[in-house]
């Protein structure tokens, strides 16, 4: 009712054809004087929302994932994983860590996502070999087609979109976050599913927010495609896809890997 009331002075006052002087103080004080009269009939519980209460969850602790997480890995087995290219997977889980088996290719998940929060661990090789985009290299693939790259960026050089932190060949990160070669490293990755027209032309392009080590590198980017090594990535219109693991033939490792639909 006062909102009501204060609206309709509001366009009385708007159509008058002029208002100076005294008529002019009077219409701002009536008007201010409505604004005062709505806040004070107003009352807290108005804004109060009760409902749906969100769910109950446990939070990530140590190795231990969220409650309502998937675990992925949980150093035991490769039971959710397989080869990308069909059959077992063929990497190698030794007390607790899981760690690239060069030449047998990428793994993957035997589940598919849409929208998600996905925590990964890795560690590059503490021995380091190479250089550039030969030392340490791996990376983590949200819904089998867009690279967040994994590499040995500590004191080492390449190209500013592919070192670690970035959406290879895309997004350069904010900042070099990494750890010296052979400690543990973190990403926790928020991602959003692009979104396809009934024609397969793209509607919404895919989102992604990346911490490294508890860091930002990437905030909401927009992705331009999957990822390809050369030319210019372009979208291609798909649904639900794995979490897919880069054998880019270094010793990478992984542990505690968790994701959380959205």
């Amino acid at each position: 009712m006062a909102f009501n009331m204060l609206l309709k002075d509001n366009l009385t006052i708007r159509n008058k054809k002029k208002l100076t002087g005294a008529g002019l103080v009077l219409a701002v004080v009536l008007f201010s004087g409505n604004i005062v009269m709505a806040q004070e009939k107003a009352k807290p519980e108005d804004t109060e929302v009760w409902k749906p209460v969100p769910q109950k969850v446990s939070p990530a602790t140590g190795n231990h994932a969220p409650s309502d997480a998937v675990v992925l890995f949980d150093g035991n087995s490769l039971e959710k994983w397989e080869s990308a290219n069909g059959g077992k997977a063929e990497w190698t889980v030794k007390d607790n860590i899981l760690t690239v088996t060069p030449g047998t290719g990428d793994i993957r998940t035997k589940q598919n996502f849409t929208n998600f929060q996905l925590h990964v661990e890795w560690r590059s090789p503490a021995e380091i070999r190479g250089e550039g985009q030969g030392r340490g290299n791996s990376g983590i693939f949200l819904q089998g087609r867009y690279e967040v790259q994994v590499l040995d960026s500590y004191n080492n050089r390449t190209y500013s979109n592919g070192q670690a932190g970035s959406i290879y060949k895309q997004a350069v990160p904010l900042v070099n976050p990494v750890l010296p070669p052979g400690e543990w490293q973190t990403y926790d990755i928020i991602y959003t599913a692009p979104r396809f027209k009934e024609d397969g032309s793209t509607e919404s392009k895919a989102l992604v927010t990346v911490l490294l080590n508890g860091v930002l590198v990437q905030h909401n980017f927009e992705i331009q495609g999957p990822t390809v090594y050369i030319g210019t990535p372009e979208y291609e219109a798909h649904g639900p896809g794995p979490i897919q693991l880069q054998d880019h033939g270094d010793l990478v490792s992984f542990r505690n890997i968790w994701i959380r639909e959205i």
